[in-house]
């Protein structure tokens, strides 16, 4: 599969099918392999690239320090480059709040997005909030990938039938370079967008997991600052959303790109 050199690193990408551009990205510690339930589904009707971002997958691991920020420039030089503009863009976690930034930075690429699990703002607020984001990077240097695997994996995919996906999970987290991982997380610390979104002006679905990390009542007072926006709740279902229910996430997600076309 391509890599292509995007701000001086190298950018590993998939394409798939044929249609309208749908470009997917993925979330902290994730890579293309994670859409695997999606690309399917999706290319009957889109041309599907999922893209790893810098310090991810199989793209470079340059060095730190990293921002959102950064990493929506590396991915509207890539769809410059790759000439997949305007598209729909769907983006889990830390690639939703990648996509917030797409929006708010460069409209002219976007047909529509999908935020999924993500919010405009992830910084902490608050001495708890801090140090709770001190602990979970301290968690990392001092345990390791496998083990934050191993936890992040109980908490996304717990019941009993899902210990494939947790396996999986596990033994593909535990590939992460850590740190890359580490200066990705950072950046997911210092993003807050949170006073530009009513600047979004493309036609935003925001998927939400009804247990997600990120409260349904929050995405929707999001959804409620911007022009075209709104909130689609999954029941039972958490923050590994595409991958622990992608049937019910392909249909709403497919339903509200059917909608933007032209």
């Amino acid at each position: 599969m391509p890599g292509i050199e995007i701000n001086g690193i190298q950018l590993y990408y998939e394409p798939h099918g044929a249609g309208p551009p749908a470009l997917f990205l993925h979330g902290l510690g994730s890579s293309t392999r994670d859409w695997e339930f999606q690309v399917p589904a999706f290319a009957e009707k889109y041309s599907v690239i999922t893209v790893d971002m810098r310090g991810h997958g199989q793209s470079d691991k340059s060095p730190g320090p990293y921002s959102i920020r950064q990493f929506s420039e590396d991915t509207a030089a890539f769809m410059r480059a790759l000439g997949v503009a305007p598209a729909h863009v769907i983006g889990l976690s830390m690639g939703g709040m990648i996509a917030f930034r797409l929006g708010v930075d460069h409209p002219e690429l976007l047909r529509s997005l999908v935020i999924v699990n993500s919010a405009p703002i992830f910084k902490p607020r608050g001495l708890k909030e801090k140090l709770g984001a001190q602990q979970r990077i301290l968690l990392v240097r001092l345990f390791g990938m496998k083990k934050i695997g191993e936890v992040l994996s109980q908490r996304m995919f717990p019941k009993p039938e899902q210990a494939p996906i947790r396996e999986v999970f596990v033994q593909r987290w535990t590939e992460n370079d850590q740190r890359a991982y580490l200066a990705s997380m950072k950046a997911i610390f210092a993003f807050d967008i949170s006073d530009r979104i009513d600047e979004i002006t493309a036609p935003v679905l925001m998927v939400s997991a009804d247990d997600d990390y990120i409260p349904v009542a929050v995405k929707q007072a999001y959804a409620a600052r911007m022009p075209n926006a709104r909130v689609t709740v999954i029941p039972d279902s958490r923050h590994g959303l595409p991958v622990e229910k992608p049937d019910e996430f392909n249909r709403v997600a497919l339903d509200f790109l059917a909608e933007q076309s032209p």
